[in-house]
């Protein structure tokens, strides 16, 4: 604080009042708030927060950082804008939850507030060991399962093809599936899953059983597979054992594609469809025993688009409504456009359906309609030809 009595003469009362006012703000640390004091967000959406000072001397600085972070430089999404007072966070990930200071600095000293950005986001999993693992008959075997997600995720375990939950072991965040000792109809694929209000995560894991010396071990070139339709698509699966085993390939719950071939452990599927989807079983088997091993495929189709009218013909002040249709792999999206116009007519309304509507067509709304659908795999377009006639 100064000391402003050096500069106390005789004046006025009412003067006095002011200089002793003007000179006690003149030499008084910064007073601040931030608002919101807490703000809670989605991943991939934003927030602000404000630094408001109440007072002090000018001229005041306003610096923000994260707390806890080493006075590290904030993180290339996070931004303050011209006068240092508002903090923005754009496209907030899991990395931006936490605490946040504004500090406000004059030459009498400094005043700091703070507030609490929460970043909810789904599930991310990470399995110990990640495998596949192949394990002797009889051993102990134990796989870990770990999260972190915001709100805190549940973990589950259950065998693929199965819709029942494993009895596990589970400590803090970690969710363990163990066998005390392994055997052969263990042998499979299992998922760890984990869900919280943000959405809900699998991991898998393959589990391969070696048996006795001479029993099969069938093993597949991948567990997984994501094709478009129409593609030809290739299985291989490889079996170890003495005799050599017979290897041969089924689909869960449904009978394989009837162009399918089966060479030496190698499924060939020529020009797949959406019903082709599955888990195929390679199944290896000799005097011995047998073993299996499994391929998941998703077929995916881009849209084939179609409309509803194909042909419309209205009279001036008619309500107009178009319907596009569209088949193949969702999420799909949809566009409207008026061939030959850069704009749809004053008053259309288009929605995610893909619904077009115009409540009072028009003499100048005639035309041919273009709807586009389109997913990450191509798009497909469909025209409708709109005749407004008096």
């Amino acid at each position: 604080m100064w000391d402003c009595s050096p500069f106390i003469m005789d004046f006025s009362p009412g003067v006095l009042l002011l200089f002793s006012l003007l000179c006690s703000a003149a030499g008084q640390a910064p007073e601040v708030s931030v608002e919101p004091r807490a703000a809670t967000v989605h991943q991939g959406e934003s927030a602000s927060f404000r630094c408001q000072v109440q007072g002090g001397a000018q001229p005041i600085q306003l610096m923000w950082k994260k707390a806890n972070n080493n006075n590290q430089a904030l993180p290339d999404n996070v931004k303050t804008g011209p006068d240092g007072s508002v903090l923005t966070v754009a496209t907030a990930g899991p990395e931006n939850h936490g605490q946040y200071r504004c500090t406000a600095v004059n030459s009498a000293g400094r005043g700091a507030a703070t507030a609490v950005l929460n970043v909810k986001y789904a599930p991310k999993v990470h399995l110990t060991p990640a495998g596949p693992l192949r394990v002797r008959m009889g051993d102990p075997v134990s796989v870990e399962c770990r999260a972190k997600g915001r709100p805190r995720p549940t973990l589950t375990w259950k065998r693929q093809g199965s819709t029942l939950q494993l009895v596990t072991k589970e400590t803090n965040d970690v969710n363990t599936i163990q066998w005390a000792a392994i055997h052969q109809d263990d042998s499979g694929i299992y998922i760890c899953q984990a869900e919280n209000n943000e959405g809900v995560t699998e991991v898998k894991v393959q589990v391969i059983v070696v048996g006795q010396p001479g029993a099969p071990v069938a093993t597949v070139g991948t567990t997984e597979m994501t094709v478009v339709e129409g593609q030809t698509i290739t299985m291989e699966c490889e079996a170890t054992g003495s005799p050599p085993p017979v290897v041969t390939w089924s689909k869960l719950r449904a009978p394989l594609p009837w162009k399918h071939s089966m060479v030496g452990g190698v499924l060939t599927l020529p020009s797949v469809g959406r019903q082709d989807s599955g888990q195929y079983i390679c199944n290896a088997t000799n005097t011995h025993g047998y073993s299996e091993a499994y391929t998941q495929m998703e077929v995916e189709s881009p849209p084939y688009a179609t409309c509803l009218p194909d042909q419309a013909r209205l009279r001036p002040g008619d309500a107009l409504r178009l319907q596009c249709l569209a088949h193949g792999s969702h999420p799909i999206g949809f566009e409207w456009s008026r061939e030959g116009r850069a704009s749809l007519p004053p008053g259309a309304h288009a929605t995610k359906d893909g619904t077009l509507s115009v409540a009072h067509v028009k003499l100048g709304d005639s035309g041919t309609y273009k709807c586009v659908a389109t997913n990450h795999v191509g798009s497909s377009e469909a025209l409708v030809k709109v005749i407004v006639k008096a």
